[in-house]
């Protein structure tokens, strides 16, 4: 076997710009394929960054009803949906998948909350003690909540940094009061997550999807979100899961439990009842929107691999008329029809694998240009790669099996005549 790839390099390297044309299919097949690839994962794992976010691997599970989420800025409070208590939160803790867990109240798009003359049109989040730790949130100024601001009701608040550079403009806001639905709230700190992320928008339609999550925030104590709402409401809840696989089945775990507590009828019978934010079922929905497209330019990017093989077909039937005397020699000392069959499927071989690395190199090359360029995210596939050389000295053995046939048929006498 060595000896057969050591004189399959000799002949491939006595003929270095034959060779190099014969793989060009080869390598232009391999490249596209490995290009198209890697985009698309890269693509992928964009998609699923957008709706995950970076770091968290929280899931959000909220009250519906029906299948629209019920938002207590519009909607009546619907009796017969208990509170979360500390001790739902401890049979939370015990659910497969689950490592941490936090309740809330959430105002999108608050209108009632100034600062002087400056309107906020942000979110205004009701948040308990473990709200921080579950989203990675550290106070970057002042202080976080402590205990007392819960039990004595303290009318405090925490903002993030874009409602800081909003509000304040470069001012330090510690110390200074929010009129948040006409009640005055101190500032005591400012708060960011330890990963900052933020979506990628290529498009009108990843603006739509993703541009609710970069509005500011405004936290205060849960306690004293009946101060502001009036009325006592029901919390949705949020469960920080032991790794990105596990949001599905924690999500899902933690809203079972919290619906067998739950005796409220909504109007005209429509089910009241949490949900859990099922994100990488969104992220392969979207992912599945253009697959159908991916798997057919990965099918016209083969189709340069047919055109390669032929090359590689023809250029051995050249080498098998050119080396018939050699051919003929060989049998003559005893050489086996099966030496010469394995010498040429070897030859074949060696020059497509050559082809399918050179390939790998131009796709992983192309690849980054065309992400510098399009400002595309690529990923490049270690099993892609390996499969596309496999695949390539796969092809070297089918499509030189009919040159070595015919080398290995060849008459030693009538090959030693010939000129």
């Amino acid at each position: 076997m060595f000896e057969n790839i050591s004189l399959a390099l000799q002949g491939i390297f006595s003929h270095k710009l034959r060779s190099l044309l014969t793989m060009l299919g080869i390598i232009i097949g391999i490249a596209a394929i490995i290009t198209i690839v890697s985009t698309i994962k890269g693509t992928n794992e964009q998609i699923k960054q957008n709706l995950i976010g970076s770091g968290t691997d929280a899931v959000n599970i909220e009250l519906y009803q029906g299948d629209g989420r019920i938002n207590f800025q519009w909607n009546p409070v619907p009796e017969g949906v208990p509170v979360i208590s500390d001790n739902d939160i401890e049979e939370i803790l015990k659910l497969e998948g689950v490592s941490n867990a936090a309740t809330y109240t959430k105002r999108e798009y608050s209108e009632n909350v100034f600062y002087k003359n400056k309107s906020f049109s942000g979110s205004l989040y009701g948040i308990d003690r473990n709200y921080f730790d579950v989203y990675n949130y550290f106070v970057e100024q002042g202080r976080g909540f402590v205990e007392e601001d819960f039990t004595k009701f303290r009318k405090v608040a925490i903002i993030d940094k874009d409602t800081a550079q909003t509000l304040f403009q470069g001012e330090s806001p510690v110390g200074k009061i929010l009129e948040i639905y006409n009640e005055p709230f101190v500032i005591i700190g400012v708060a960011e997550q330890r990963i900052k992320f933020k979506p990628v928008i290529n498009s009108f339609q990843d603006y739509m999807t993703y541009s609710g999550s970069s509005n500011g925030q405004i936290f205060v104590p849960s306690a004293d979100w009946p101060i502001i709402c009036m009325f006592d409401e029901p919390q949705n809840i949020v469960v920080k899961c032991t790794s990105t696989d596990d949001m599905t089945t924690a999500g899902k775990k933690t809203s079972d439990y919290l619906n067998t507590r739950i005796t409220a009828q909504g109007e005209e019978g429509m089910e009241i009842s949490y949900k859990n934010d099922d994100l990488l079922k969104q992220a392969k929905q979207i992912q599945d929107l253009s697959s159908s497209t991916n798997n057919q330019l990965i099918l016209i990017a083969s189709i340069s691999l047919l055109v390669g093989g032929i090359g590689v077909m023809n250029i051995m039937l050249v080498s098998v008329t050119e080396r018939t005397k050699e051919i003929g020699l060989k049998k003559a000392l005893g050489a086996r029809r099966k030496r010469i069959l394995l010498q040429f499927l070897t030859e074949a071989s060696v020059l497509t694998s050559i082809g399918g690395v050179l390939g790998v190199l131009a796709g992983i090359a192309l690849s980054q240009i065309i992400s510098k360029i399009s400002m595309t995210p690529v990923a490049i596939s270690p099993v892609a790669t390996v499969i596309a050389v496999v695949f390539s000295t796969v092809i070297g053995v089918v499509f030189g099996i009919i040159p070595a046939m015919k080398a290995s048929k060849l008459n030693p006498i009538e090959a030693l005549r010939s000129e």
